[in-house]
């Protein structure tokens, strides 16, 4: 939380991570149980995603969707999408599918607090304006998760995250991950 690529970011961003993974270590093993006895295929998702500078990472997710969802639809999830599982509604939800992300930020290609991650297929037809996002580790919650989250349009979320990160620190982030339970448990723009 805080500057990009300050010390206290960094450190707080293990802290925070190691702390969540350990607490919810036991969710997870029942998500990934659940996840396995429900339909066929890995409880792990794994998708590139653009990172800081663009460079594209792994991301982690528990899976959600049923195990040929990317050949049966679109890339992004939709409202009412027939792809999600029971199990994956429930964890969609309540946020549950983006524990994994933490091991993102242990390997330090997402933050705790940082401009959403998207799909290349999105970012590949960035605008210059738009790839400012770049400038900025992706996180996990952030801005435009806790102002509109999956409502707003990719223009209006970059726009948001370009100027809030910009100038963001260690009180303004630290407000981003109180209010982001809130969010969850409202289910406040999700789809």
């Amino acid at each position: 939380m805080g500057k990009e690529g300050s010390i206290i970011k960094r450190t707080s961003d293990i802290i925070i991570s190691l702390f969540v993974l350990l607490i919810t270590s036991p969710v997870l093993l029942l998500a990934i149980a659940a996840i396995r006895i429900e339909s066929m295929g890995p409880a792990i998702f794994v998708q590139l995603r653009a990172g800081k500078n663009g460079k594209p990472f792994k991301m982690f997710k528990l899976r959600g969707m049923v195990e040929n969802a990317l050949e049966i639809g679109p890339n992004l999830t939709q409202v009412n999408d027939p792809r999600l599982t029971k199990m994956g509604k429930f964890l969609r939800r309540l946020s549950i599918d983006e524990i994994p992300q933490f091991i993102n930020v242990l390997f330090g290609s997402m933050s705790i607090v940082g401009p959403r991650p998207e799909i290349l297929d999105i970012t590949d037809n960035y605008t210059e304006e738009q790839k400012k996002v770049f400038q900025f580790t992706p996180g996990i919650t952030g801005f435009s998760q806790i102002n509109g989250r999956q409502m707003l349009t990719p223009e209006e979320r970059i726009r948001m995250e370009v100027e809030y990160y910009q100038s963001a620190t260690f009180i303004s982030d630290l407000l981003i991950l109180l209010k982001t339970p809130l969010v969850i448990l409202t289910n406040e723009g999700n789809v």
